[in-house]
């Protein structure tokens, strides 16, 4: 299967790319998002996509993460920081993951996704790092926090609607409930700032059944807002397989690629928070009941 051979060699490439291939990876991106639309005008190949009412995957998310944030001060500006490589975070895990949705009809659904990417390390720094109202010193060890709960919910309204598999237009909210932390207990020395963002974001969601057995489905996500105090984007793509040997359930191989830009002069937070996440997700998806 075409398709499916093309997803397994990006998915390889831009898993073991350097830092110098990330623009082999938006390469990546592209091919699997126009192979989603090329299949289209495929011709049917299966017996009709499936008609579950709710459903619900649970799986795990095999990731590799990138997190710079920098927190300013009256003072001045803060110390740009590289979490992974200053502070000792993992720049990579596996975490479990819910993803789900839910039809009103054929041409109306909701998507939905919970997921905790929170990690914490310790480190003992080799330079100084200005963090907001604080200092700390060379050769200071610093226990570092990064939590960062991803709740995500789109509605769906299918342009077009086939039996073989949908294209639809997408609009909902990603919302980040991020804090960051670092402290030196012995020094009685902390800064934390914590910041929910609920952001809206729109794109395109599709699903096309390439046999009885496979299915393919893909969505690409966008926000980017510029206003007087706040400069961010954010890009959410993802791409996925079933394997469905049954009515009810199905096996998927995915991969979900995701980037936030924000600088801000905000007083809830002043400074700049880039972090990007991406990787495979395995999972199981169940189905329930059934529209018409």
């Amino acid at each position: 299967m075409k398709v499916r051979r093309l997803w397994s060699t990006c998915a390889r490439t831009a898993w073991f790319a350097s830092p110098e291939g990330q623009l082999l990876r938006v390469l990546c991106r592209s091919i699997l998002l126009l192979a989603l639309g090329v299949t289209f005008a495929l011709p049917v190949l299966g017996s009709g996509r499936n008609t579950d009412r709710f459903s619900i995957s649970l799986g795990a998310f095999i990731t590799d993460r990138d997190t710079d944030s920098r927190l300013d001060s009256v003072a001045g500006q803060g110390t740009a920081i590289d979490f992974e490589k200053d502070l000792g975070l993992d720049a990579s895990g596996t975490v479990l993951r819910l993803d789900g949705y839910y039809r009103f009809n054929r041409r109306h659904r909701i998507d939905f996704a919970v997921f905790d990417l929170s990690r914490d390390a310790s480190a003992t720094i080799d330079e100084q790092i200005d963090f907001g109202d604080e200092t700390f010193g060379v050769n200071t060890t610093v226990s570092a926090e990064f939590d960062l709960l991803i709740v995500k919910a789109a509605y769906t309204w299918s342009v077009f609607d086939r039996n073989n598999g949908y294209l639809g237009l997408t609009a909902g909210l990603y919302t980040a409930d991020t804090k960051s932390s670092l402290s030196e207990p012995t020094l009685g020395v902390a800064e934390t700032r914590s910041i929910t963002a609920p952001l809206p974001v729109v794109g395109l969601r599709g699903e096309y059944q390439l046999s009885q057995w496979w299915t393919l489905r893909g969505s690409a996500e966008f926000f980017a807002i510029e206003v007087d105090n706040v400069d961010g984007q954010l890009t959410d793509l993802h791409v996925g397989i079933d394997y469905r040997p049954a009515k009810r359930w199905a096996v998927g191989l995915g991969y979900n690629s995701v980037r936030i830009e924000v600088d801000s002069t905000k007083a809830a937070f002043t400074g700049s928070l880039d972090w990007a996440y991406d990787g495979a997700l395995l999972y199981l998806k169940l189905g329930f009941g059934a529209i018409n």
